[in-house]
């Protein structure tokens, strides 16, 4: 577990403004999500292969390398890396 401690020159109390703050980024990160898993669902579409089996044929170069499908991979590694985030941002919780 990670702490961290916030102090502020002024009298406001912080806990809103960074509880406001957390939430608005959570909700951006949820909307990037929504529309990454858009972008993999036209690939599997186009290509019918589901985008997990797509990543082990490239994986295992049963599959030139193209521009989309540099593409496909890098909307699946930001898909990961946008969900790490979300988790960790709805795993955040206030001391006092």
């Amino acid at each position: 577990m990670v702490e961290l401690k916030l102090v502020s020159k002024t009298e406001h109390v912080l806990k809103p403004i960074v509880e406001a703050a957390l939430e608005n980024e959570l909700h951006l990160v949820e909307a990037g999500i929504r529309q990454t898993e858009q972008h993999l669902k036209n690939f599997e579409e186009k290509y019918q292969l589901n985008t997990g089996d797509f990543i082990t044929g490239y994986e295992n170069d049963r599959y030139e390398e193209t521009m989309e499908f540099i593409e496909w991979i890098g909307e699946f590694r930001l898909l990961k890396r946008s969900m790490e985030k979300a988790d960790t941002l709805r795993s955040i919780s206030f001391a006092n």
